[in-house]
């Protein structure tokens, strides 16, 4: 009897009825290998074990679920179906739901994103923000709803109720936890009123708090300009965004009592402050006022008349000394001016003329020598009583 020659496409949807129907709910665990996160949102990886691997695939729908990020090597469990893409005859598993292997699947994906973080630096001490001593205003990444929220306003009101605290409702656990909290860390960094953010929750298993061991959230801190305090769960655990922040606080509680002075620290100091003053104060007057006594008990209070005629005879001397040193110079000028005189007076032509001399004139000028003298013109002789002419004109 011939047997039925089947079309490819006839033995595929063969295998894929087959396939399909009998292995339409399967729990795999395997390690992961090639795994790629799709613009889509779907995920495309490998699990594989010693001896085998096949291909997977996780829908947005249901990878909004897995509370981590799977990462190459961490151990996983998943449940889904088995299908067959008969274009190419591949099978795969359709994934419904992901978890880790173990606490221990856990443990490496989070040593081994630790150790590449700090490789990058992201841990290293210089690049850890201070923290202000006083807050005006500080940004919480938390759940609004969860008890460490409610402690960390307790703590606030009972140390500095100045602060005021801007809270950010985030989602702390769970599918999108991790890409919630880092969004909020990048909107608080957007306003400019914001002195201080806390992130964190309270306690739980490493489940729970595995949105601060997210790479996401990692970097987010890293690249805030405000500083950062981590508080995630107890103080016996620690995340990746730990080792990130500018500074771990082992509680939410405790991250505010260090965001934070306390008042009665305040209050204490500025009484301290104020008796110092007082008494530094005091002692200034006290000085000052011993230094005025050695002044008015000194010899210039209690002799001041004899300072006043001291100085009233040093003055005198003074005035004698200008008054001599004027005296001689106005006499000096006085002599030197009665010589100049005396000089003048002796060549006074009226004198010269009195004993009888007589002096010519001729053309408007006086005639100094003979041989400037023309008989033939007419000239002048001035004696000491009268000027007559001589000769006529031509």
């Amino acid at each position: 009897m011939d047997k039925k020659v089947l079309s490819v496409s006839e033995i595929s949807n063969l295998i894929k009825t087959v396939v399909e129907e009998n292995f339409s709910s399967v729990v795999v665990e395997g390690e992961i290998s090639n795994f790629k996160a799709h613009i889509s949102g779907h995920w495309y990886f490998t699990l594989k074990d010693s001896k085998a691997q096949i291909n997977c695939a996780m829908w947005k729908g249901y990878n909004n679920y897995v509370f981590f990020t799977p990462q190459d090597g961490i151990k996983v469990v998943v449940t889904g179906r088995v299908s067959v893409y008969t274009p190419r005859g591949n099978y795969q598993i359709d994934v419904q739901s992901m978890k880790p292997a173990g606490e221990g699947e856990l443990q490496a994906a989070f040593e081994k994103l630790k150790r590449k973080l700090s490789e990058e630096g992201l841990f290293d001490e210089v690049h850890k923000k201070p923290i202000p001593r006083f807050s005006k205003r500080i940004g919480i990444v938390t759940a609004i709803d969860g008890a460490a929220f409610k402690d960390m306003i307790s703590v606030a009101k009972r140390r500095f109720p100045l602060v005021e605290l801007v809270i950010i409702s985030t989602k702390v656990q769970g599918d999108g936890a991790a890409e919630q909290v880092a969004e909020n860390i990048k909107l608080l960094n957007k306003r400019d009123d914001i002195d201080l953010i806390i992130i964190g929750r309270g306690g739980g298993s490493i489940e729970d708090l595995w949105a601060f061991n997210e790479e996401v959230v990692a970097r987010a801190i890293f690249k805030s300009r405000i500083p950062v305090i981590s508080a995630v769960g107890h103080e016996i655990d620690y995340t990746i965004s730990d080792f990130v922040a500018d500074l771990r606080a082992p509680t939410p509680t405790a991250a505010m009592e260090l965001a934070t002075p306390d008042k009665e620290d305040i209050l204490y100091n500025l009484e301290n402050y104020f008796i110092n003053s007082t008494e530094i104060v005091s002692n200034e007057v006290d000085e000052r006022k011993d230094k005025i006594h050695q002044l008015i008990s000194s010899y210039a209070f209690r002799m001041p008349e004899s300072l006043m005629t001291t100085k009233a005879q040093i003055l005198d001397n003074l005035f004698y000394r200008i008054e001599q040193n004027f005296g001689n110079y106005f006499l000096q000028r006085k002599n030197r001016t009665d010589l100049l005189s005396a000089q003048l007076n002796a060549h006074n032509a009226d004198k010269i003329l009195r004993k009888g001399f007589s002096i010519v004139h001729q053309f408007d000028k006086i005639v100094e020598r003979a041989k400037s003298f023309n008989k033939e013109k007419k000239f002048s002789l001035q004696f000491f009583d009268k000027k007559i002419q001589v000769g006529k004109n031509d």
